[in-house]
């Protein structure tokens, strides 16, 4: 594997690694800074997520447009460095206003998956890029699964020890970038930078208008939006359901990102191989439509443990998407693309949670009318189906489409 392939898994494993780390100390690093209660912390808690999803959200476009025009490599060291240097201040931070501020740093460096993905984009033949895509998955699920474990390790030396970890490990990878790291945009093939095409709904519109983009848009957002189910109730759910203890939910969520990183790393290819990536998306609904409802009503922690590797099945869908559309856009426009991918899977993880607990605290408040606290997961399992007949509805266009 190439250098640069390495530093690009190492910095979408770092961008996981970081905010998993950092996940296992926050309660009491908030009840820290702030002399509140757990439940207080909680709520504080819920702000410092939304900020740092709603930053995504709005500067992933501009990132990813930057990256078209000045270059990927500059763009992605100075985003690591940035968030070095965020880590840095969260861990120095003394109250809950700096955290916040570090979140808002955060969410704009954490722009770097989007730049990762356009410069994977810009080494792949065509035909190859949703399977590199899917190595880019793997290094994210990895992380996940690497970052909890390690955070929760370092949370014993200190509620301040993860942030100097993840400061450390994003500064180590922008010093292996710096030599490993080529540029991928030639100076002559640089996009000029349009302020209209660099916040998230004018890079929609923009792209919305290339041949079948907007509504594969839609398709990956309702993807994202149904699948962050799981992190948004899986803890609450799992006590719910089947009474597992924090180490028993921490262990699940492991298992989970140890089967999304092996579908995305190695399942993917050859499902690409054989299907294509229209027959992937089905496939991966398919399994989806099934995990939801079969996690919604099984009484067995023990059965959704084993269906725990059939639900990251569902991993290949935004592969095989950004696959799609990556083959759709210029080459100089790819920046622009993962810009708006990320920004959208932002948005998801900005509404989601408060519709899955919400649907959750519904179900399973005192009085309710009724018990179900798989409820969430069949809202999930009606986005799916939401999903799946807009897809159904999308034709790919024809190769002389024209491109920007």
């Amino acid at each position: 594997m190439r250098p640069a392939v390495l530093f690009i898994l190492a910095t979408v494993m770092i961008d996981a690694m970081g905010i998993g780390l950092i996940i296992p100390v926050m309660p009491d690093l908030i009840e820290e800074v702030r002399a509140a209660d757990l439940s207080q912390a909680a709520l504080w808690g819920g702000v410092l997520a939304t900020t740092f999803a709603v930053m995504q959200f709005l500067f992933s476009p501009l990132v990813g447009s930057l990256s078209d025009r000045f270059g990927r490599r500059p763009i992605l060291l100075i985003s690591l460095t940035v968030m070095a240097l965020d880590y840095v201040l969260m861990a120095l931070a003394g109250s809950v206003w700096l955290l916040l501020l570090g979140r808002v740093i955060g969410g704009i460096s954490a722009a770097t998956a989007a730049t990762a993905s356009a410069y994977m984009a810009d080494i792949s033949a065509p035909k190859d890029r949703a399977a590199n895509f899917g190595l880019v998955g793997a290094g994210f699920g990895a992380g996940f699964v690497l970052g909890p474990v390690a955070g929760g390790f370092l949370a014993e030396f200190g509620t301040r020890v993860p942030f100097w970890a993840a400061a450390m490990l994003a500064a180590s990878n922008v010093a292996f970038g710096w030599f490993v790291l080529k540029e991928t945009i030639a100076p002559e093939n640089a996009r000029p930078l349009a302020w209209r095409r660099a916040n998230p709904l004018g890079a929609v519109k923009h792209l919305g208008e290339l041949p079948g983009i907007k509504r594969l848009l839609l398709v990956y957002f309702l993807y994202h939006l149904a699948f962050a189910v799981y992190p948004s109730v899986w803890s609450f759910f799992g006590k719910a359901q089947f009474d597992w203890s924090p180490s028993m939910i921490g262990g699940s969520l492991a298992l989970f990102g140890l089967s999304m990183a092996i579908v995305q790393a190695g399942v993917i290819r050859p499902v690409l191989k054989h299907l294509h990536e229209r027959g992937t998306v089905f496939v991966g609904f398919v399994f989806s439509v099934v995990t939801f409802f079969l996690i919604a009503t099984v009484t067995s922690g023990t059965a959704v443990l084993i269906l725990t590797p059939m639900a990251a099945i569902a991993g290949v869908i935004p592969v095989a998407l950004q696959g799609i559309m990556s083959q759709a856009v210029a080459q100089n426009a790819q920046g622009e693309l993962q810009g708006v991918l990320t920004s959208t899977s932002a948005l998801a993880m900005v509404i989601a949670p408060m519709a899955m607990t919400g649907t959750f605290a519904a179900f399973t408040a005192p009085g309710a009318a009724i018990y179900f606290p798989g409820a969430p997961f069949l809202l999930s399992l009606l986005l799916t189906l939401i999903a799946i007949s807009v897809f159904i509805r999308w034709r790919s266009p024809s190769a002389d489409s024209s491109k920007t």
